[in-house]
């Protein structure tokens, strides 16, 4: 009986030392590799949005590691790293700590709808942790608000009104919905839009507005800006209109009857009283 016990510790033993060794390892591996993750590897917007990626860099590793960040992007595309409300290229993360880092990608203007891969490189002088990212785009929302002959001055008798024809556009791959119809003009002058909102428009889709513009009597004559504005929840234009004033004929006469009328008073003082 005694013979058994000291095989069954034996064996014990025997066991017990490769199985601490494997433990050792297998934390020494586990402390060599750094991890570079995000929250969320796949975002989908419109091309005219930034897409952010919150992202960890962890330094596994028994030293302080100096990363530079790289992409590799599709052509027109740009990429920013910001931590701390800072923007980088490198940065130094100490042994067994992290850094949330903020992705920023701006896609081309003339980026296409579809998925694009996104690598993003952390690089130091130990090792290269590579992340993987996705960026949907679904399209675009712009639009575009100018005349039929794309000429963009008028001409309008004071004390007057005029119609002015526009043309609202949508030039993007998105429907557009909700489209008001604003503008900013001269104190006192109106302008109003028929119609006043557009429902939805469809890509490539236009809508005729007719602009309805007041000018108040004895307004100067000479040019004056008006802008005209087309939006939504999504997107904005904007036309500026010169509007050139001209004095009606019967505000021309009356002119100058007043300039005759006081011409003939001085002349008749002058004869009157200038010989005494």
């Amino acid at each position: 009986m005694r013979n058994s016990v000291l095989i069954i510790s034996f064996i014990f033993v025997f066991l017990r030392v490769p199985t601490s060794a494997m433990a050792q390892t297998t934390q020494e591996n586990r402390i060599g590799e750094s991890a570079f993750t995000s929250d969320l590897i796949n975002l989908e917007s419109t091309v005219d949005q930034v897409f952010r990626y919150t992202t960890t860099l962890q330094n596994n590793t028994s030293s302080a590691q100096v990363y530079q960040l790289v992409t590799e992007l599709p052509k027109g595309w740009h990429a920013s790293f910001k931590t701390r409300g800072k923007q980088f290229t490198s940065i130094k993360v100490d042994s067994g700590q992290k850094e949330t880092i903020t992705l920023e990608l701006h896609p081309s203007h003339e980026a296409q709808p579809s998925k694009y891969n996104i690598a993003v490189i952390a690089k130091s002088d130990k090792e290269s942790i590579r992340l993987e990212l996705e960026a949907v785009i679904s399209g675009a929302y712009e639009l575009e608000i100018t005349t039929p002959t794309g000429r963009l001055n008028s001409k309008i008798t004071e004390g007057q009104r005029k119609e002015i024809q526009l043309v609202v556009k949508n030039t993007a791959s998105l429907d557009l919905e909700d489209i008001t119809l604003t503008s900013k003009a001269p104190p006192k002058w109106s302008i109003v839009f028929e119609p006043p909102k557009i429902d939805n428009l469809s890509p490539g889709e236009t809508e005729n507005v007719i602009a309805i513009l007041t000018v108040p009597d004895k307004t100067i004559a000479g040019d004056y800006m008006t802008t005209f504005t087309a939006k939504n929840a999504n997107t904005t234009n904007q036309a500026v209109f010169r509007i050139s004033v001209v004095t009606s004929l019967t505000s021309g006469l009356l002119g100058v009857i007043v300039i005759l009328a006081a011409i003939a008073l001085v002349y008749f003082l002058i004869r009157k009283y200038g010989r005494r």
